[in-house]
């Protein structure tokens, strides 16, 4: 959980979890639905779904223990580089370095590194750099040591170089370089997408589509739409894109919302419209379930964090209306 994401995001949805999924098996045994519900909100929702893959892996292969392997550990899923340090170093003592950006910002200063904090061989270098040290320390307490020297004390704008326990040996620090280092380039211009998004209505149930595992979101329910091209009219995008996923015929109506919404590499702007069905059996072309849904069932289904906006959005209007809901 705590991968892009917070300590004090974190905490109620550890809590939470950890009730619900108390251990390995619980975990193993559960619905991915249920999984991705707990999880809803949270971002990054292959993470989830790792989770849950990784719990059935362990009960099915390794008696629901954690391999006490290092190259066990490598192939579970969701275990890249930085997990596999940070759980071989933490359970079980392995001399593994952990670099998450709170380490590459702490040596990049320490040891006066210009690279390109962006660039991949730089997390290479510093794993190298840092085995020999890792090697001749508790593993465990070394890399926990060093996440924290980033978070609390050698902080991206403003660090605390008087508290360092490094400041003597920091080459930014004896340069006067700190406010220079780590060099970061420019993000790229991030691309930002119209989406429009239909709510369509028949017999005061409306369709949700569940995203494929293999799809970004994979596993939640949405509502059906699409990208608008450009200078395409909203109301056309979502005639072809719902047809083409649904196999639908629909009639669109007014917006209920617009909402704006970041990931990690676009934006989007999402419009939500209220539409009618007109024709055809409502079919899974691209996704891996539809369903029609009321307003008093939509809460046991994990939704995206746009799609709740626009759920809001939706409740208000008909309400409004005196309809369902």
């Amino acid at each position: 959980m705590l991968q892009q994401t917070q300590v004090d995001t974190v905490i109620p949805y550890f809590e939470r979890f950890i009730r619900a999924f108390p251990d390995v098996p619980a975990l193993a045994a559960a619905d991915q639905q249920a999984v991705l519900k707990l999880w809803e909100g949270l971002g990054y929702y292959s993470r989830a779904r790792n989770l849950h893959k990784t719990a059935q892996l362990l009960v099915a292969q390794h008696d629901g223990e954690l391999p006490g392997d290092i190259e066990a550990l490598r192939r579970l899923p969701g275990f890249g580089p930085y997990t596999t340090a940070a759980v071989g170093s933490i359970a079980f003592g392995y001399p593994v370095p952990v670099v998450d950006g709170n380490v590459l910002r702490v040596f990049c200063r320490f040891w006066g590194i210009a690279t390109d904090i962006r660039q991949p061989r730089l997390r290479t270098e510093l794993q190298t750099r840092l085995t020999p040290f890792i090697a001749a320390a508790p593993p465990s307490a070394f890399n926990q040591a060093m996440m924290e020297v980033g978070a609390l004390v050698c902080r991206p704008q403003a660090p605390r170089c008087n508290a360092c326990p490094l400041q003597a040996d920091c080459v930014a620090f004896q340069t006067g370089r700190t406010a220079e280092l780590p060099v970061k380039s420019a993000r790229k211009p991030v691309p930002h997408h119209q989406i429009v998004a239909g709510i369509v209505w028949k017999d005061e149930k409306f369709l949700l589509a569940r995203r494929r595992q293999d799809q970004m979101l994979g596993g939640l329910w949405v509502f059906p739409g699409g990208k608008s091209k450009p200078g395409e009219a909203p109301a056309t995008t979502l005639r072809r894109e719902v047809h083409a996923k649904t196999g639908l015929r629909i009639r669109v109506g007014f917006p209920y919302c617009r909402v704006e919404h970041g990931y990690t590499h676009f934006k989007i702007t999402l419009t939500a419209y209220r539409c009618e069905w007109r024709s055809g059996e409502a079919k899974a072309l691209t996704s891996d379930e539809v369903r029609w849904v009321s307003l008093q069932e939509i809460g046991t289904y994990p939704l995206p964090k746009a799609n709740h906006k626009v759920l809001e959005a939706v409740r208000d209007y008909e309400r409004m209306q005196g309809n369902a809901g």
